[in-house]
């Protein structure tokens, strides 16, 4: 296997793995190569992205290794999301945005205990439109992500601050039980409605 091949699929598993990026040793398992291949590989991906004037960057956060896109373009995915047809967003997008909003800081493993389902591409939806983002790291093993709402959240829906989301039942204040979660995100999804009706009245 080539350098050129070696940097395609590496490229292509880092793309797959999103936010929990992969480490040097899970590189070498999933590729069957020397260390030093991967990490000759990681070094010349890495200047090609920066070389190449590429959208992506390839970053290191705690031993793993992301592609994420760059700061520097921050004005034009913010400019995605006030675009009119692109500010729509999914129901699971619309689940996970709501449990963000009230539990954050949050992982995405407790999202996806709270919604029963896999979360990451709501996730990646949700802060790609610049409505949730990275803001820390989880205590013990794994270091896994928090997320939390962001600026762009709060004008999206029209808040001075999160004190200014609409109530929940105490009962779901408390602790989201299965019976609990549809009530949750449907009062939710009616707050937030009302909330846009009266700023666009």
């Amino acid at each position: 296997m080539g350098l050129t091949e070696l940097k395609g699929i590496i490229e292509g598993l880092l793309f797959v793995a999103g936010e929990d990026g992969l480490t040097e040793e899970q590189l070498v398992n999933i590729l069957k190569v020397e260390r030093e291949t991967v990490k000759d590989a990681l070094n010349d991906l890495e200047i090609d992205l920066k070389d190449m004037n590429r959208g992506m960057q390839l970053i290191e956060i705690a031993g793993a290794y992301q592609l994420t896109t760059k700061p520097e373009h921050a004005l034009y995915f913010q400019q995605l999301v006030e675009t009119p047809g692109h500010t729509g967003l999914s129901q699971a997008a619309l689940e996970t945005l709501a449990i963000v909003a009230y539990k954050q800081p949050i992982t995405r493993v407790e999202v996806e205990e709270i919604r029963g389902v896999k979360s990451e591409k709501a996730i990646q939806t949700l802060s790609t439109k610049l409505l949730i983002k990275d803001v820390g790291r989880a205590e013990g093993s794994g270091r896994a992500i928090l997320y939390g709402t962001t600026k762009e959240f709060l004008d999206c829906f029209g808040l001075k601050s999160l004190n200014d989301l609409p109530p929940l039942p105490e009962q779901v204040e408390e602790g989201i039980l299965d019976e609990d979660a549809d009530l949750f995100f449907k009062k939710f999804e009616e707050g937030m409605d009302s909330l846009l009706s009266e700023d666009n009245s």
